[in-house]
């Protein structure tokens, strides 16, 4: 790709809108502007000062017909989003406005942006890393407020911050270890070593902070993966209502009512869930039915949190221990269902099946618990470890897998100094974490990778 031809695209959303832009980025934005653009006073965009706001119209210079009445805003580079000369055109929203207009721009010489071209960029041209054009995307696509801080302040350059201090601690690992080759002939001291063993260490420390927001970070990118099973009729849809505050699935007193899945997207103390409702698990002759407990078995097993559902006015079933013993290696929350009934159901026997995980009472007649599950969600996904209000997480798969490696070989070159092993193997270990770091900025990463993150983008961003 040449960086240096003039890109086009539709930066807002398709459909009817107040205002629709149609951005250009390129040394011949304004030229490619100045052909298809007349202010009121009959002028071209070029005659007015930069950074200003100038009302018009968008002409078909060709045919000589008036396109739209729009605002047409100029910058010139290096002060923009992509460092380039950016244009942009705010016409009427719709469909026709912007597409004619795109049409018109792409005429007159611009080529049409690739998916997170812009951004794209910004990146190239050095106005932001590759980690906070990832966060660009991340930021687009919060689903919470908690998700859309943690973007923020990666846009800001949180974590590229973190890495490049790291990073400069192997740097300066590097320098007294190339010292010491250019100085073989002589023992290495111990202080060199004592003094690579002490950084070694606070890099491997480093790393692990990182790794440990991991979990919780993906979790807020793209949200819990959570699944509501239990037998017929125990309350799993009325769960599902009250923690959408909402009559979203059919309830009775009918078991087997919920024959398929049903998926919502809520939000849990700022907490992304993509939440699930399954159809009973149990033995059926019914033909629909039995297609929605296998459904309901495969989303089991891909969940990220089971909510396992009891009713304790019932005694338990052989269904019930079943599922027990299914979700012993799961992250689980057991709820304690009809509580505003007499208890049946054999509470210990149920306990020695489901050591380890939290059980809550819960009645969803009164309304009672629900308080409760939220809190659990909320520590299951935060571990005790990670605060609410921490906001430096590591949201980036790709990110976690370079972080990932770039721990195993810092404790791959820790162990080679422990050992005295020569500095040539220590610097090997010490080189690729300085690169493993280096992918997450963007410092050290292949072209082929920057390609697929950028695809990943909306066009016009």
């Amino acid at each position: 790709m040449y960086i240096d031809d003039t890109i086009t695209a539709i930066a807002t959303a398709p459909g009817e809108a107040g205002i629709g832009i149609v951005r250009i980025s390129g040394e011949k934005a304004l030229i490619i502007t100045d052909e298809i653009f007349e202010s009121k006073q009959g002028k071209k965009l070029s005659d007015y000062p930069v950074r200003r706001m100038t009302y018009g119209y968008i002409i078909d210079p060709d045919r000589n017909e008036k396109i739209d009445e729009v605002l047409v805003y100029y910058t010139k580079g290096p002060y923009t989003y992509t460092k380039e000369d950016v244009v942009e055109i705010n016409c009427h929203g719709g469909v026709i406005p912007v597409k004619k207009i795109l049409e018109l721009v792409l005429r007159k010489g611009a080529r049409a942006a690739e998916p997170g071209e812009f951004t794209k960029r910004a990146f190239l041209n050095g106005r932001i890393d590759l980690a906070q054009a990832e966060a660009v995307m991340d930021l687009i696509s919060a689903k919470t407020d908690k998700g859309f801080d943690v973007a923020l302040d990666q846009l800001e350059g949180a974590l590229s911050k973190k890495v490049s201090v790291t990073r400069q601690k192997l740097m300066d690992m590097l320098a007294h270890i190339e010292v010491s080759i250019d100085f073989s002939e002589e023992d290495i001291d111990e202080v060199t070593l004592d003094y690579l063993l002490h950084k070694s260490k606070e890099v491997e420390k480093d790393i692990e902070v990182l790794l440990k927001t991991a979990d919780t970070g993906k979790i807020l990118r793209e949200g819990l993966s959570t699944v509501i099973v239990g037998k017929p009729n125990v309350g799993k849809s009325s769960l599902l209502n009250a923690l959408l505050r909402e009559s979203r699935a059919i309830v009775t007193e009918v078991p087997g009512t919920t024959r398929d899945v049903i998926e919502e997207h809520l939000n849990i103390r700022g907490i992304p869930l993509k939440i699930i409702d399954t159809a009973g698990i149990r033995e059926t002759e019914d033909i629909v039915e039995k297609i929605g407990v296998e459904k309901s078995k495969e989303f089991f097993n891909k969940a990220d949190l089971i909510i396992f559902m009891l009713d304790i006015s019932t005694k338990l079933t052989k269904e019930d221990l079943q599922i027990l013993e299914l979700i012993e290696n799961k992250k689980a929350l057991i709820l304690m269902n009809k509580t505003d009934l007499p208890q049946k159901a054999d509470l210990d026997k149920a306990k020695e099946l489901i050591k380890n995980k939290k059980i809550i009472k819960i009645s969803l007649i009164e309304e009672k618990g629900l308080e409760e599950v939220e809190e659990a969600i909320e520590e299951l996904v935060y571990k005790g470890e990670i605060k609410a209000k921490d906001r430096l997480l590591v949201t980036n798969v790709r990110h976690k897998n370079s972080l990932e490696r770039a721990l195993q070989s810092m404790k791959e070159g820790t162990e080679a100094i422990e050992k005295k092993m020569p500095l040539d193997f220590v610097e090997v270990d010490v080189k690729n974490t300085w690169e493993a770091l280096g992918e997450i900025t963007g410092d050290t990463v292949a072209e082929d990778i920057i390609d697929h993150i950028f695809k990943n983008f909306c066009i016009g961003k």
